[in-house]
């Protein structure tokens, strides 16, 4: 209380002197240009960020995906910020809901969840749920940040909903290998299970894909984009030293006709990894997007404790992990996906779980995180 009034003290004698002082200098009851400063600074001071939101809903029939273009100028925030402009132009008068934003580089990938707030905030826009991986590298010399946004679209673009597809990983013990012949396996096995799903690949509406080397990505895009002409493409290399050569290409698309609320699919002449479909079915129903639910700590108790939260979340917003249709991990060592295998056994249908991928990346938003997780899931 004493700090508190001497402070206003002080405050009052500095306004006083600071008044004589104009009044000498400028004449008589002339404190406009006084006036004008104190507006500047006010419109001036920084706002904190509004929190993002966990989980964002939608219309599986009205889904739109996009994915920015990659650029190399300016620093991290600046990229952020063309990439966010570059996404309202693309997305026009959709909504965003979901963002999943790549950082490579050493900038702070806290930025983009700063940035992200304060951009749609001051475009008066919805705030959309964020998912936030720092990447190995991105597909152009000096690129730090790539978004692919999922958003809800005046039209009816997916009136019978959506499939989801697993990463279709193909590996090789070496991690030098060049990536285009297991591009090649990775888009094989990604063709049986859009066939499998009923689909056709002009109903592929996104793929990622990730990739242990950027080296003559050239070849490999042109094997997607070739594929899959109408999907919004992405290349990511998840980690700037893997221990093996990979590929894994993620999809989703749109369906021919209903197949319910949710349905898991196995794809004939697939392996599915052990914990996972390898293809989830979603109806015209709503669904929760999630941004990533970080695990704080490298022990299994964390794993566990990481799945609980994201549990509590679904069931809030009106779902439930039994509802989940998708979800893709984000750890940082072998260690912790045997952990992520271990624990979701004990989160999920056993004889029907989500769909989704395991893939190993380069950093988190925190140094304690050992992985992150989002899902899509059905309300």
């Amino acid at each position: 209380m004493r700090f508190q009034r001497g402070w206003r003290c002080s405050g009052i004698a500095l306004g006083a002197a600071v008044g004589g002082l104009l009044a000498l200098t400028a004449g008589g009851g002339r404190t406009e240009p006084f006036q004008k400063r104190t507006k500047e600074d006010q419109s001036q001071t920084l706002q904190l960020p509004q929190e993002l939101p966990a989980a964002v809903e939608g219309d599986t029939r009205r889904l739109a995906f996009y994915v920015t273009p990659l650029s190399a100028k300016g620093l991290l925030s600046q990229q952020i910020r063309n990439a966010v402009r570059a996404l309202d132009h693309r997305a026009g008068s959709d909504t965003i809901l979901k963002i999943r934003a790549f950082v490579a580089g050493s900038g702070d990938v806290r930025r983009v969840r700063d940035l992200v707030s304060q951009l749609f905030t001051e475009r008066h826009k919805p705030l959309p749920a964020l998912s936030l991986v720092r990447s190995g590298g991105l597909p152009l010399e000096g690129a730090q940040v790539v978004l692919e946004a999922v958003a809800s679209s005046h039209k009816l673009l997916n009136p019978n909903g959506l499939a989801f597809f697993s990463g279709q990983a193909a590996v090789s013990g070496n991690p030098l290998d060049p990536v285009s012949p297991l591009m090649e396996q990775s888009l094989d096995s990604l063709r049986k299970a859009v066939h499998a799903a009923g689909a056709t690949a002009n109903d592929v509406v996104q793929v990622t894909c990730f990739v242990s080397s950027l080296a003559n990505l050239t070849a490999a895009r042109a094997l997607v984009e070739g594929e899959y002409p109408r999907a919004a493409a992405n290349y990511v290399q998840p980690q700037r030293v893997p221990a093996r050569a990979m590929a894994a290409c993620e999809a989703v698309a749109r369906l021919s006709a209903d197949p319910g609320p949710l349905r898991m699919v196995p794809a004939a002449g697939l392996a599915a990894e052990p914990g996972q479909s390898q293809i989830a079915l979603v109806g015209p129903r709503r669904v929760l997007l999630t941004g990533t639910q970080v695990s704080f700590g490298f022990e299994t108790k964390d794993a566990r404790l990481a799945l609980e939260r994201l549990g509590k979340g679904l069931e809030q917003a009106g779902s439930s992990m039994r509802n989940v249709a998708f979800a893709q991990y984000y750890p940082l060592a072998q260690s912790i996906a045997a952990q992520i295998r271990e624990v979701r056994q004990d989160f999920f249908d056993a004889s029907s779980p989500p769909a989704g991928s395991i893939v190993l990346f380069e950093g988190l938003t925190s140094m304690d995180a050992g992985f992150a997780v989002d899902v899509v899931a059905v309300k």
